[in-house]
């Protein structure tokens, strides 16, 4: 199967990564397909299987690993995975299209590594850790534990940033929304 290209984006939860990747994926002329990703977590708020997260017991979640089924997958939190399934890729590449992740840190230089002359790796930056908290509370979707187990994890990801091709900072989201086009379209004409 011909591998096609990936455009990976990789931030702190909070970051408006997602944000973005919406932004891409409603421009046709980009020719993308979002990756949707397995997790061992429960869904939250109206999330759907198959189309926002692939959603998986840990049980199965961890029989998929034994299987060899995952392209990249990690435990992000303890017992709770994430991970890209094979199939996933091979059903957006089968169709003649480009991969969309919306990932994590880990995740995201894992794809790099398994197809690193095919993945463009952009990270979003929050303009600061605060900030980043302002948003997570201002969705109202997780306690203020998982929040804070959220923004520990930030500055774990935010140490990592220099590890992507491109950093774009996140604090006014049209222009940052705009970089990350132009960045994407100059990869997938290259």
């Amino acid at each position: 199967m011909k591998i096609g290209k990936c455009i990976v984006l990789s931030a702190p939860s909070g970051s408006g990564k997602t944000t973005i990747a919406k932004q891409l994926l409603d421009d046709k002329t980009l020719d993308l397909v979002f990756s949707v990703s397995a997790t061992s977590r429960p869904p939250r708020g109206k999330e759907e299987h198959g189309k926002d997260y692939y959603f998986f017991s840990q049980e199965v979640f961890k029989a998929k690993i034994k299987e060899d089924a995952f392209a990249e997958y990690e435990e992000v939190y303890p017992g709770m995975y994430y991970g890209t399934l094979k199939s996933e890729l091979e059903r957006i590449w089968g169709a003649g299209k480009n991969v969309l992740f919306d990932i994590d840190v880990v995740g995201g230089l894992n794809i790099k590594k398994s197809f690193p002359n095919n993945t463009l790796t952009l990270f979003i930056k929050p303009p600061s850790v605060a900030v980043l908290g302002e948003r997570l509370r201002a969705r109202n979707t997780d306690t203020e534990e998982k929040i804070a187990m959220r923004l520990e994890k930030a500055e774990t990801e935010l140490a990592r940033a220099n590890e992507f091709e491109h950093i774009v900072i996140n604090d006014d989201l049209e222009a940052a929304k705009k970089e990350v086009k132009r960045l994407v379209t100059n990869f997938l004409n290259a």
